[in-house]
């Protein structure tokens, strides 16, 4: 295995001040608080309730934007698809379908969503280690543009239904390069004991024989080695490896046209330093500019991630020997990253005044009855009473798509913010709707 070092150590908390500095999308009036996009966030607590999410659309327009520069300014040509993963909302995935995106999916589910917000087939890529044979009949239903298979065993039963129904699955095998990408256990997925993708020494094998197979038009390779990446060595590394391959392969008389360079480019949740577009760009670009492929790659995380924020109010602020515990309205059924994963979010006060204030350290946790439903712990936070407003920052990719209504908690409001307003995306959760799928045994 390829083993890379760490380069996102811990480091000294940003203020409050620096967390909205490196977010320009975010700013402070003295008057009306903390903006996104110009909105005033407290506007929308009230209207809303807490608690909701927000998402700037303006941010995940611009973030595409400079994402397709850096590949143009590289000279590259890549088709871009969202990872509708990180966000399924139909807004969001109508907003990237309209910028020119197509979607990579891991279920049926998300394939029927995309399709629903208007991408094309032809721009949907079907990933994942689990493709049932329902999912797998519905891919070739709507004729996607690609299904990334990830075992001899899927591109067997794959084989077996395309054959059966005279359609044809254009495929690309994905490979695992066994490159640690350095980032949590929990999300990297390119070491050789990870459950994703073929083993690295077989890809020539299993390639040949998709060729002979019945229903199978091998057309590339797709490589993936894990999320919230902040070192672009694992990339070059990986790509390395992935663009050797792709001369073996022809070596050996077998056709490959395309490459799927995967996703998983990190975003500063703590300020910290992270690599550009540019740079994964550049990264791509060494490995395979003269390979004559074409490129693809499934940003989520990077282009959705710092566009939203959870808003939640405070409950209430229980004061201990140790240090208070600050108790809001959102928690781990909302935000489930920080108790999965450990993940460090900003969270701010709403209130310009708070933004100034000096405080001592507190630990702010939600009303979920586990030890584990933490959102920070030790933050420096300005004193807060009940019905204060926090925003919890970079709270776009894996965040709503990830909540659940464990302690029988509806489902948060979701917010759309664009061109100085702002209007309900996804309606708050009534109670009752959390059990009326529900039957009381006869």
């Amino acid at each position: 295995m390829v083993a890379l070092p760490l380069t996102n150590d811990p480091a000294i908390d940003p203020s409050v001040q620096d967390l909205i500095a490196a977010r320009p999308w975010l700013k402070y009036d003295a008057f009306a608080g903390l903006l996104l996009d110009g909105v005033p966030l407290a506007g929308i607590a009230a209207g809303a309730g807490t608690p909701t999410w927000a998402y700037s659309a303006e941010t995940m327009r611009a973030r595409y934007r400079s994402l397709a520069d850096a590949m143009t300014g590289a000279d590259l040509n890549v088709e871009v698809h969202f990872a509708v993963k990180a966000n399924d909302r139909l807004a969001v995935l109508s907003l990237f379908g309209a910028a020119g995106a197509g979607a990579d999916v891991v279920s049926g589910g998300e394939l029927l969503k995309a399709r629903r917000a208007g991408i094309a087939a032809a721009r949907i890529v079907y990933s994942g280690v689990g493709k049932s044979e329902a999912e797998l009949r519905l891919a070739l239903a709507e004729d996607i543009g690609q299904i990334n298979v990830e075992s001899a065993e899927e591109l067997a039963m794959l084989s077996a239904i395309a054959a059966g129904t005279g359609q044809t699955a254009r495929v690309a095998l994905r490979v695992n390069p066994d490159v640690d990408a350095g980032t949590n256990t929990k999300i990297t997925t390119g070491r050789a004991t990870d459950k994703f993708g073929i083993p690295y020494a077989d890809a020539i094998a299993l390639y040949r024989q998709a060729a002979g197979l019945p229903g199978i038009r091998p057309i590339g390779l797709a490589t993936h080695i894990g999320s919230q990446i902040l070192a672009l060595a694992p990339y070059r590394a990986a790509y390395s490896r992935i663009a050797g391959l792709v001369r073996a392969l022809r070596d050996h008389g077998l056709h490959v046209e395309t490459v799927d360079c995967g996703g998983g480019l990190g975003i500063p949740y703590r300020n910290e330093p992270a690599p550009s577009p540019a740079g994964l760009a550049a990264a791509m670009k060494q490995a395979f500019h003269n390979l004559d492929v074409r490129l693809t790659m499934e940003p989520g995380r990077w282009l959705v991630g710092p566009a939203g924020v959870l808003l939640a109010s405070v409950i209430l602020v229980k004061q201990t020997p140790h240090e208070p515990f600050v108790v809001l309205d959102a928690a781990m059924n909302d935000l489930v990253r920080p108790a999965m994963y450990d993940a460090w979010h900003g969270i701010v006060p709403v209130a310009a005044s708070g933004a100034h204030t000096l405080g001592g350290p507190a630990t702010v946790v939600g009303p979920v009855c586990e030890s584990g439903d933490t959102l920070a712990r030790s933050r420096s936070l300005p004193p807060l009473t009940p019905g204060a407003i926090m925003a919890i920052l970079d709270a776009g990719a894996y965040g709503s798509v990830m909540s659940s209504t464990y302690n029988a908690r509806p489902l948060a409001a979701e917010v759309w913010v664009d061109r100085g307003s702002w209007s309900v995306i996804g309606d708050r959760q009534a109670a009752e709707a959390a059990w009326e799928r529900e039957r009381l045994p006869a």
